[in-house]
């Protein structure tokens, strides 16, 4: 038995060196076996460095000389040759192209357009977007190191303005729960294979971007309604005048003790409001609904797709790292912020020190204390009287 194992195994050994001898003696050409049916095309050898005269070669002749070989098939598939396809081309207009193109950019290793659109999502988007988020979370940090949360204690036992409506805190925490929901199912399907899948595996991860990637497309209609609803609400009250030019001249009040007369919103949060909401959020909504191709026309080219999605990531990107410092302020940032949107009511003391332009309008009568058919105990009648 042992000897028969010994013989077989020599058999084999001979058999072998006999091969690599015969690729010893045959010409040099690319990687012959099937496999080369999933490389790169960038990676196969030029047709200049076969066999002589392989590209005059037929078919029958290139089987013979590098059977396996099915470069030749991916050239014109990467060159953009269409093929046959059951779809019907209204629908899927690229569905007989495999591949986008064949691009080769002068100085780049960029070869499709499909690849460009990769190399710049993973050596742009990406890591740049993960450094504006990690800046915006130090800085809020580093503010609430130095500063603390801002303003004073108020009493709550006094008369209360209404700050918010109930339909202006339901528009609010709609639209707020939508956002919440997309940013973090898009941050886990952008981030999550780097800090995610190497803890929960590749299974458990597998099944959680599915159910977030359709939590994010179900969800983005919901964000769109709400943010036009946002828009109408409050577009009124974000219009500049002339208190946010000096609001901004002394940077709101940070660099000193004293925070600078603001009506009901200061300039901080009317620049946040058209560019970190209105803008960027709109073109976030559209571009999504190309991703999603709920807009008839758009979103059925591979084109198409990468150039919204490019502009969904980074704008998105940006809106989560603004709206970091818009939920530190309504928190922690700012002491009695956080149950204005709650109850919709803050004290005079409040409304005092943060918005007192806002706050003489509603003592002057200009500005209604209560705005609601039904108001808090207390609330508006006493400072209008």
């Amino acid at each position: 038995m042992q000897r028969a194992r010994l013989a077989l195994f020599f058999v084999a050994f001979c058999w072998s060196g006999l091969s690599l001898a015969q690729s010893a003696a045959a010409p040099a050409a690319p990687a012959t076996t099937a496999g080369v049916q999933s490389q790169d095309i960038r990676d196969v050898a030029p047709e200049a460095s076969a066999a002589p005269g392989y590209a005059q070669q037929t078919n029958g002749e290139r089987a013979q000389v590098q059977p396996g070989n099915n470069a030749p098939m991916w050239r014109q598939v990467g060159s953009g040759v269409t093929g046959y396809s059951s779809l019907p081309t209204s629908q899927a207009p690229e569905a007989g192209n495999l591949i986008q193109p064949f691009v080769q950019y002068p100085g780049s290793r960029l070869t499709t357009s499909g690849e460009a659109w990769r190399q710049v999502r993973n050596n742009w988007i990406i890591p740049y977007g993960a450094a504006l988020i990690a800046i915006s979370a130090l800085a809020l940090a580093m503010l609430y190191w130095k500063k603390g949360s801002l303003g004073k204690n108020h009493p709550e036992n006094g008369p209360q303005i209404e700050r918010f409506t109930p339909f202006e805190r339901a528009a609010h925490w709609s639209n707020a729960a939508a956002f919440l929901a997309l940013a973090i199912s898009g941050l886990v399907m952008a981030y999550g294979k780097y800090f995610l899948l190497p803890v929960i595996g590749s299974t458990l991860f597998g099944w959680l971007t599915f159910a977030l990637k359709n939590l994010h497309n179900f969800t983005g209609p919901l964000f769109a309604v709400s943010l036009c609803v946002i828009i109408i609400t409050f577009i009124k009250d974000n219009i500049a005048n002339a208190a946010d030019f000096v609001w901004l001249s002394k940077a709101g009040g940070m660099l000193g003790d004293q925070e600078v007369p603001s009506h009901r919103f200061n300039a901080g949060e009317k620049g946040l409001f058209w560019w970190g909401v209105t803008i960027p959020g709109l073109v976030v909504v559209v571009t999504g609904l190309i991703l999603d191709k709920l807009i008839p026309g758009l979103g059925i080219l591979r084109g198409d797709m990468q150039v919204a999605h490019m502009i969904h990531s980074v704008l998105a990107l940006w809106m989560i790292a603004l709206l970091l410092g818009h939920i530190y302020m309504g928190t922690v940032g700012v002491r009695g912020a956080y149950k204005a949107m709650k109850t919709g009511y803050v004290s005079e003391g409040w409304a005092h020190e943060h918005h007192e332009l806002w706050y003489d309008d509603i003592k002057a009568g200009k500005i209604p204390a209560e705005r609601s058919a039904q108001g808090a105990p207390g609330s508006g009648a006493g400072v209008q009287a």
